[in-house]
């Protein structure tokens, strides 16, 4: 616990700061200000090695903790409907990233690695899909990193440009949280610009996104599959313990709970706010953890495969809602 002391107590003053400002301004709210704050502390202060350890802990693991809470808000039913009825449009925006990865990336020359880590990351769930994936393809540190920062880059952008032009085309609050929850990589920042949209987008999107997140399984073992049929020996890098999102069960072990009317309300309300409590944590100490200039400096090529994947992925999110009915 001493290891991680100063780092989740910076990420709590930030959390606080961020809570306080969100009350004041609501349309932008605390987890929009809780990684600004991050940012500008860790690109204009030096922030010492033994905080480290804390800040990514509460990037880590108290995001997982405040998607478990949200889960006594949500009931089991809405979580299946939503659930069910994003399925669609996920499959179809998961098609589009990773054909456009590896047209795009093909086209401009990118090692078959970096496209496939840019495409999963786009497609399922950011950097944790990246650290699933890359044992599989056998990706080297320089193409790991280099894929996160691709996709870390646009996950910042996603948190404030998205509520901006949900906004803009007058998206419902489900239609904009399904945009989000299909379209935007990480699933902070995914919470992140659900809820500066509206309370009601946040709830939708977070169900969207941890539904896209569990296929996090089949396409790593079709990856896996490709990479035997090419190298045999590759078989015993698929494991099941590390690649499945766990803490989604407990999300909606505590949605069961909850649905079930046991627990008083006055619990339910304490839990939610603990939750966007702990997501303006988390949300803080990933801004601790971004390094712009770093970020800015990363190679142009793999920036524009991630560009483009993600607009096609956003674009085609927004028409198959359209076509369905579902804006």
């Amino acid at each position: 616990m001493k290891k991680i002391s100063k780092g989740l107590f910076l990420s709590i003053i930030i959390a606080l700061i961020a809570t306080l400002l969100g009350n004041f301004f609501p349309i932008i709210g605390s987890a929009v200000f809780a990684i600004i704050l991050g940012l500008v502390i860790n690109n204009t202060l030096r922030i010492p090695a033994d905080f480290q350890p804390g800040i990514k802990f509460s990037s880590k693991k108290i995001l997982q903790a405040s998607i478990v809470l949200l889960g006594f808000s949500l009931s089991i039913q809405d979580i299946k409907s939503t659930g069910l009825s994003s399925l669609s449009v996920t499959i179809v925006t998961i098609t589009v990233a990773f054909i456009s990865a590896l047209l795009i990336g093909k086209w401009l020359k990118i090692p078959t690695n970096t496209k496939v880590l840019i495409g999963v990351g786009t497609a399922i769930c950011g950097g944790s899909a990246i650290a699933a994936v890359s044992p599989i393809v056998e990706a080297d540190d320089d193409e790991i990193a280099l894929s996160i920062s691709t996709i870390f880059l646009f996950n910042i952008v996603a948190v404030f440009l998205f509520p901006f032009l949900g906004h803009l085309m007058n998206l419902s609050d489900a239609g904009f949280g399904l945009w989000a929850g299909t379209a935007i990589n990480d699933t902070s920042s995914v919470v992140a610009a659900g809820y500066s949209y509206s309370e009601a987008a946040g709830d939708h999107a977070t169900i969207v996104k941890l539904t896209r997140a569990t296929l996090i399984i089949p396409i790593s073992l079709i990856i896996a599959g490709i990479q035997v049929y090419k190298k045999k020996h590759l078989a015993e890098k698929v494991s099941l313990k590390q690649i499945f999102p766990w803490f989604i069960l407990w999300f909606l072990v505590a949605s069961l709970v909850s649905s079930s009317g046991i627990l008083p309300e006055a619990f339910i309300a304490a839990a939610k706010w603990l939750s966007r409590f702990m997501i303006a944590m988390a949300l803080g100490s990933i801004g601790l953890s971004a390094n712009l200039i770093a970020l800015l400096k990363t190679g142009k090529k793999p920036v524009l495969l991630g560009l483009a994947t993600w607009f096609l992925v956003a674009v085609s999110s927004l028409l198959v809602q359209f076509f369905q009915g579902q804006l």
